[in-house]
């Protein structure tokens, strides 16, 4: 409730509470929350930087052309140290939407680095240069970076999808608060129709498309998929395994699409054992009830 109410305000208030939010979380926290991991493909690196509490940066590096793009750089300190340690040239900043925890570090990223292109497809992201829409393709060195537009979350979210015209070669898409490893963003600027609608989108993306979200939600995600699922063993699995990836500080991205569609209920609400949780055989309403109910749920 406390963080609608807070989203429901002017823009620039909204910011600034967020900001001090996560600011005083910081100050009481002991160090990152996830070791940095460095995932090596055919023709990218994506490099996974912990930030605040539990959000995720990416440092996407083409390795063709030693070209730098980041995703939602919230702490400016921890993507240059990062770029510095790469020896990488940073070129492009990727906003999957305007909340203070993703695009809360454009600004002072800008002011060092004047000379980023800063994407996004909301006016309220800040230092934003090149706002995109639905399937536009930006190219960035040798990789293809197609902006998918997934309003819901908030009204200018977009999720971005990584590819390289070589064949064989890996894809990666960068979900920001739309999909999380066996979960969903909250709805706070859209519909429930709105989120089935983006699940499509992300779901008719390659199977093997590994998939890295704004946040680590997992144990939390997984514990309420099995609420929904019960008997579900793909749920089960994948519990045992994060939670050993976790007692060891080790992030739970990236997944895959293929992964979702076996234990994310948002992914799933035209399967029976979802509709039945829900009591409802309508996909919307069942995404619409499983939404709410994850809302107020405590494991």
């Amino acid at each position: 409730m406390l963080a609608r109410f807070v989203n429901s305000l002017p823009n620039g208030l909204s910011q600034h509470l967020t900001k001090w939010y996560f600011q005083v979380q910081a100050r009481n926290q002991r160090g990152t929350h996830s070791y940095i991991e460095n995932n090596q493909f055919q023709n990218m690196d994506v490099k996974i930087l912990p930030a605040l509490q539990d959000n995720y940066m990416y440092l996407i590096i083409d390795k063709a052309t030693n070209m730098a793009a980041v995703v939602d750089p919230v702490e400016p300190n921890t993507v240059l140290q990062a770029v510095q340690e790469s020896n990488v040239r940073l070129t492009t900043v990727l906003t999957t939407h305007h909340h203070w925890d993703h695009a809360g570090g454009n600004e002072a990223l800008a002011k060092q680095m004047p000379y980023l292109d800063v994407y996004g497809a909301d006016e309220r992201i800040g230092a934003l240069t090149k706002k995109v829409e639905h399937n536009n393709v930006v190219n960035f060195g040798n990789l293809l970076i197609q902006c998918l537009f997934t309003p819901c979350h908030t009204k200018g979210h977009v999720c971005y999808f990584v590819t390289s015209p070589q064949e064989g070669s890996q894809s990666v898409v960068f979900t920001g608060d739309t999909l999380f490893i066996a979960g969903c963003g909250k709805f706070f600027e859209g519909t429930a129709d709105q989120m089935l609608h983006a699940m499509t989108i992300l779901g008719a993306l390659p199977n093997e498309t590994k998939v890295y979200c704004g946040h680590e939600y997992t144990l939390s995600n997984l514990r309420f998929a099995s609420h929904v699922d019960p008997k579900n063993e793909e749920i089960t699995k994948k519990f045992t395994w994060a939670q050993q990836r976790r007692d060891k500080g080790l992030p739970t991205v990236p997944s895959t699409i293929g992964e979702e569609k076996k234990y994310n209920p948002f992914m799933r609400v035209k399967e029976r054992a979802i509709m039945r949780h829900a009591n409802s055989q309508a996909p919307v309403e069942v995404m619409k009830i499983i939404r709410h109910e994850k809302d107020v749920w405590h494991a």
